[in-house]
């Protein structure tokens, strides 16, 4: 996915000279034709998210349209004052991209795992959450934030073996994304890395009759416009590679107060905190069992 951002941000950056790219010294071996073709329109801000974000801010409030570029936890707590008081409270188009979410770094251990940000980025009230599940639906959303200036956090897994048909040419916050729909009244609904596992659970007998869609643009302001999509079902099943815990279901689930509808919770379980691993064995040892 870190692969197609670049690609997306590259072309529209050609065009568009206010486009521009900070990063904290990483990305290599992906960043490289951006910074060289467009030296004008990149900055390394060495070791020192922090001071990251504050030049991001710097630079939108100078009229230009920033990407941020990180890996996991240090575009977002190590910077959650300067996210909270210079971005979201000024309404800042700056997007924050973090690559490598939920374990993707696993073999790095805790420090590296991105397992809150959801519960972190979702309470700022200006932000919008783009949480793609696959390589079409990160496009989509590259795409829109390109088109959409606005406070925006984009979570890329490094690496979607999910390959769902999806012919949209187009997303908005708040739509659900129908990836298949089969007969029944029972539902998963992915966001992000998730998508890393539907393969094995939609595998299991009892979850044939599962239809399965996916909700990549999200946040505070979006909240609202659920219910009518989730009393379609009978139950809704969330799936994530987040804690439970401050979560997109647990988003999901604040502002949905009927009855009709019954909502099932799954993310990474809390013991996979002091673990280090593969990302593929971490969320088949972690996940919670459905």
């Amino acid at each position: 996915m870190r692969e197609i951002f670049i690609e997306e941000l590259y072309i529209a950056a050609r065009k568009n000279k206010r486009i521009m790219l900070v990063v904290n010294d990483l990305g290599y071996s992906v960043i490289e034709k951006f910074a060289k073709d467009l030296p004008k329109q990149f900055i390394n801000a060495g070791v020192a998210e922090q001071n990251m974000i504050g030049l991001a801010a710097g630079l939108a409030l100078g009229g230009k349209r920033v990407f941020v570029y990180s890996i996991g936890n240090f575009p977002t707590f190590r910077s959650a004052e300067q996210i909270r008081n210079d971005i979201d409270y000024h309404k800042l188009p700056v997007t924050i991209v973090n690559v490598g979410a939920g374990v993707g770094y696993g073999n790095l251990g805790y420090s590296h795992h991105t397992l809150q940000d959801y519960s972190l980025v979702r309470t700022m009230p200006n932000f919008l959450i783009a949480s793609p599940s696959n390589n079409h639906e990160a496009r989509l959303c590259i795409k829109y934030l390109i088109k959409n200036p606005q406070p925006s956090y984009l979570r890329l897994i490094k690496k979607s073996s999910f390959k769902p048909k999806i012919n949209l040419k187009n997303i908005k916050p708040g739509n659900w994304i129908k990836i298949f729909e089969k007969k029944g009244k029972n539902v998963f609904l992915i966001t992000g890395g998730a998508s890393q596992i539907i393969e094995k659970i939609l595998k299991k007998k009892n979850f044939l009759n599962y239809s399965l869609y996916s909700m990549p643009l999200w946040g505070m302001k979006f909240k609202n416009s659920n219910k009518r999509n989730i009393e379609r079902w009978s139950k809704i099943i969330t799936l994530e590679d987040h804690f439970v815990d401050g979560g997109f279901g647990s988003w999901l689930k604040e502002n949905y107060t009927g009855k009709t509808t019954s909502l099932i919770l799954k993310g990474i379980n809390k013991e996979v905190v002091g673990k280090v691993g593969k990302e593929e064995y971490l969320l088949t040892k972690y996940f919670n069992k459905i």
